[in-house]
């Protein structure tokens, strides 16, 4: 059997290891968020609504440290730092877009099949 190693964790399916990059409450909407550019930090917080400093800055940590997201420091008067997806969080992208695509038509689904259970 294969087995995939991030971080001195093992992994025995790819899709289990692409969720631990970024799956979570957080990690996701962070990288959806930054599919259109580079963003501040409060410009990320203002777009997560219920997300707190801690979470913020951790979920962010996570994402720099596995690759995709990359940090910049502006040394200007005040000091600014923009968050911008790697090029391997390009390569991540068409995942996440069929994911939302996927998402959708599931809720269009979905919402169709409760319909139908409500008026039988």
């Amino acid at each position: 059997m294969k087995r995939y190693k991030l971080d001195g964790t093992i992994y025995y399916c790819p899709v289990d290891l692409t969720l631990s990059v970024i799956g979570g409450r957080w990690k996701s909407l962070v990288f959806w968020n930054l599919r259109d550019g580079a963003k501040r930090y409060g410009e990320i917080k203002k777009i997560l609504y219920g997300i707190n400093d801690k979470m913020l800055t951790q979920v962010l940590r996570e994402l720099e440290q596995s690759g995709i997201v990359n940090r910049v420091v502006c040394e200007k008067t005040p000091p600014k730092v923009e968050y911008s997806l790697t090029d391997e969080g390009l390569n991540l992208l068409p995942v996440m877009k069929q994911m939302a695509e996927w998402g959708g038509k599931y809720e269009l689904q979905s919402e169709v099949l409760q319909n139908e259970v409500v008026f039988q």
